[in-house]
């Protein structure tokens, strides 16, 4: 019994260098392997229904090994960077993606009162039941959102609070959905102010700066197909839906008009706050210059589309895999 007790002592301190050595191995690999993951300073830029592309752009980034330390967000850049830093992304993206047109339509509450034509609580209640009482300094990682004040014409960077009163403040549309009245300041969506916060990165210490452009004047040759569209377009009630819609859309056609596309309210509104918001993030890049701007065309969808969030998540990701391969 001694005997065997001494053995098994002897072979332990034999294999004991070799397991130490093993062990250090590992250790050198996995410390080896964090150090190749390189951090990023995410910037989120706003163009309404396009900015479901940010949710690829996050998927893939994440997959390719990136590791996101701090989001700065604008309009709806704001909302995914904030679902996203609380955790609630994929929740998010799995209701999104459940919505059809009528569903869309369900959600919005015409209302011409309060300084905006579309009352959206519907969705601000859905987006608290997941995100909660959240506080921004409370957050895993680093997070921005930019809001415009219209009363007194300045960027406010929300970086602390509660996280929804941010989102809230950044993505009220001016004229389309209800202003956030806050103290002496009318908030409305950051992106008329300033569409893709670079600036509020800069003194990040992280790898890189990944800046994400819903407002790329570029032409959009991704052609991506929803698997639920022949499904939709067979619905009966679907097409009455759309009948109603673009009769509502001729009825307030300006006469004068000699244009083919109806220039209708919305149409207008959509297309100065993309021409605004165009100049806006060209000056900004040239001020601000990121490490990788991944683009995502102008014409990909229009701003109020919200029922095209697989075509666009699917667009962001195909964007971002493109402008990454630029790095190599």
């Amino acid at each position: 019994m001694i005997i065997k007790l001494f053995y098994r002592q002897l072979l332990f301190v034999a294999l004991l260098p070799i397991l130490l050595f093993a062990d250090s191995e590992n250790f050198k690999k996995d410390r080896d392997m964090q150090k190749d993951k390189k951090t990023v300073s995410l910037v989120l830029g706003s163009g309404g229904a396009r900015g479901y592309a940010h949710i690829g752009v996050i998927e893939i980034l994440e997959e390719q090994g990136y590791v996101i330390k701090s989001i700065s967000g604008s309009s709806m850049g704001a909302l995914i960077g904030g679902l996203y830093a609380a955790g609630k992304l994929d929740p998010y993206q799995e209701w999104v993606l459940s919505l059809d047109f009528i569903d869309t339509l369900k959600l919005l509450d015409i209302s011409l009162s309060h300084g905006g034509i579309v009352n959206i609580d519907t969705v601000y209640k859905k987006i608290e039941q997941m995100v909660g009482d959240t506080k921004i300094e409370d957050l895993p990682i680093t997070y921005m959102a930019v809001a415009s004040d219209i009363k007194n014409q300045k960027k406010i960077w929300f970086k602390k609070g509660k996280l929804i009163d941010a989102i809230r403040a950044s993505i009220a549309i001016p004229t389309v959905f209800v202003p956030v009245v806050k103290e002496d300041m009318l908030l409305v969506d950051g992106g008329v102010l300033e569409p893709l916060p670079i600036a509020s990165v800069s003194s990040d210490e992280t790898d890189l700066t990944i800046a994400v452009n819903l407002n790329a004047n570029i032409q959009n040759t991704y052609k991506i197909e929803s698997p639920e569209k022949e499904e939709i377009a067979e619905n009966t009630f679907y097409k009455k839906t759309i009948e109603l819609v673009d009769k509502a859309k001729q009825a307030i056609v300006t006469e004068t008009s000699k244009e083919e596309t109806p220039i209708d309210i919305f149409y207008i509104l959509n297309k100065s706050l993309d021409a605004t918001q165009s100049l806006i993030v060209e000056n900004t890049i040239k001020e601000h210059q990121p490490d990788l701007i991944i683009e995502i065309p102008r014409d990909a969808c229009e701003s109020y589309e919200f029922d095209k969030a697989y075509e666009m998540i699917e667009i962001g990701k195909r964007a971002t895999q493109k402008s990454l391969k630029t790095m190599r």
